[in-house]
This record gives C-alpha cells, structure tokens and sequence, in this order.
C-alpha cells in the first residue's frame, strides 16, 4: 500500500505496487515537486479566527508550495494551523489578507509565528508531531558582509515592551543607536546596552541631553522666540524660550520661569515699541544689590538682559540697556 510519509506528501509507491501505472504516479509526483517549489494562494474565510491548511496527499494543492500567499478579509488576528503536523520544512508565507489583522502561523502546541498585515516571513516547521513549533528562520540571522535595503523603511521592534538597538561593533570600542522603551527615550551611547553611557538622549518631546562636553567648532545658534503680554504678565518657559524676546504692548510684569533647571541660562532682548512701557519682574529674578533695572523708557529702543538659575532664583549674568532697534 502506499504511503504519504515525507514532507510533501508524495505518494510512496510499495514494493511490488502499481505494475504498469507507476509512471503515472511518478509523473504526479514530479508535478507535485514542481508545485512544492511555486507559488501557491489560499483563500481564508472572511473574519474566521482559525483556519486550517492541511496539504492534501498525492494530489495539488496551494498549501504545498514553497511560497504560500494567504488572502481573504479578516476583522480579528486568525491562527492558521498548517498540517500535517509531521511535515518538516520551510516555507516563505505571506499575509495578503484584508482588514490590517495578524494571522499567526501555527504547527502544533508548540511555538508560533504572529505576522502583521502586509508582512512577508520565511518560517521554519519543525514537525515534531502534536507539539509541532513554527520558527522565524531569520531570528539571528548573521550577514558577513555588506546588507543593502532598497526600500524606504526599516522597522526595528514589534511595538512590544522591549528595547532595540542597532549596535556598533568595533575593534577597541563599541557604540549603539537604540531605543529605551522603559523611558521612551532615543539613545546614542558606548558600549552595547541601551542605557549604557548614554551621549546624547531624546525623549518624546524632543527635548535633548547631552551628560558630556559638548564641542563645537561653530558658534551655536540658539532660535529666538517671541514672548508676549497677556494681562499684564509676561509668561517664560526658560525651556523652549531660553533666547526671548518681547515688544512691548502693556505695562507688564515677568512672571518666574517654567521649565526651570538648574544651570539653566537665559536671555531676552525687551524692544519698546512707540509707546514705552514699563517692566517689572517676579521675586525669583535676583538682579545686583538685589535691585531690578529701570528698563529704558523710549520708544523703539532695547534692553538685552541674561539671566543664569541656581536651583533658587535666576540670578542676572548679565545686561545692556538703550540699544538701538536699527
């Protein structure tokens, strides 16, 4: 009696079977083998949460095929159960379902395979009955030399609560480009663990740090942002505003800083417009002989005033006053 044994399930002729019409069945078979290395497409039932592909024996069928294309729409993640669950092979599957589901490649109780909307994955079967596992064959993958990516997007991550780097491996020093999820920050740092010696950091507000020396070949350039009056009262984020400046509209006072730090430096540059106005500053502004400046009051002239904090009050570095707008 024949027999379907093997990872194609091709028909095994027995010993002594089929005088006369064995070349029938070996011509199946090598068409089978052809279709074992095609492209096959299977159609999952529209919204199904499990679906079955079971390669038939000895007679065509999409599943067999080294590439496996899986269409239908979907409106929750399937898991696809690819039998029988002795095969041992690999195949190269593709999630060409509608609906932005997952379908979750599976073999027996052991290991899966999940694949995003879209995603293409060469998966491993490894057979082993009942407890059969799929694995990403390309999980530590190893490129010994040069790896070019034509397209437009690398993803690195599966939105999963983990860190991802790209790590650096050199000779005396290693460095890495990575993402730390527990603090939602992109890290540039030594060494290989994200975290590590960090050189520069940006969290998710694009707010910068940089631990070490800082050395610029160039003078920085720090934007310059407007501040305003509303009510009478100037409102300053030392943060986003370090390099102010204010045209006078009111007679209004300087409220204390957000966003202060200490070390913190920041200036404004106070331009009257064509009426003067006056000035005045909240108590965290500590100026000499703790007394705050008459800012200049003429019309279309400027005051330029630097201010430095020390983890209590913004302590004046610096002023010049009855500067020319033009």
């Amino acid at each position: 009696m024949a027999t379907y044994v093997n990872n194609l399930r091709l028909k095994e002729i027995a010993t002594g079977d089929e005088s006369g019409t064995w070349g029938t069945s070996t011509n199946t078979n090598l068409e089978l083998i052809g279709e074992a290395l095609g492209i096959g497409t299977e159609a999952i039932t529209t919204n199904a949460d499990t679906h079955a592909t079971t390669v038939a024996d000895g007679t065509a069928d999409a599943g067999r095929a080294f590439y496996l294309k899986y269409t239908g729409t979907l409106d929750s993640a399937c898991t696809i159960t690819i039998g029988p669950n002795t095969m041992k092979r690999v195949q190269i599957i593709e999630n060409a379902t509608s609906g932005s589901q997952n379908i979750i490649i599976s073999q027996g109780s052991g290991a899966n395979v999940t694949m995003g909307n879209g995603e293409v994955a060469v998966v491993q079967l490894d057979g082993a009955g009942s407890g059969a596992a799929v694995l990403d064959v390309f999980t530590d993958l190893a490129v010994t030399d040069s790896l070019s990516i034509n397209g437009t997007t690398l993803t690195i991550g599966d939105a999963t609560a983990e860190d991802t780097k790209i790590v650096f491996d050199g000779n005396a020093q290693d460095y890495y480009v990575g993402l730390d999820d527990s603090a939602d920050d992109l890290v540039i740092g030594l060494g290989s663990a994200v975290g590590t010696t960090p050189a520069i950091s940006v969290d998710e507000n694009q707010f910068v740090t940089m631990p070490k020396k800082v050395t610029a070949s160039t003078s920085a350039n720090i934007s310059q942002v407007a501040i305003t009056s509303s009510s009478n009262a100037v409102a300053w984020d030392a943060r986003a505003a370090a390099n102010a400046y204010h045209v006078t509209t009111e007679n209004t006072t300087f409220s204390a800083p957000s966003n202060a730090v200490e070390g913190a430096i920041i200036s404004v540059e106070i331009a009257q417009g064509g009426t003067a106005r006056t000035i005045a500053w909240n108590t965290v502004f500590e100026f000499a002989a703790s007394t705050a400046p008459t800012i200049t009051a003429t019309a279309n002239k400027t005051d330029i005033l630097a201010f430095r904090y020390n983890g209590s009050v913004w302590q004046e570095i610096g002023r010049v006053q009855n500067l020319a707008q033009t």
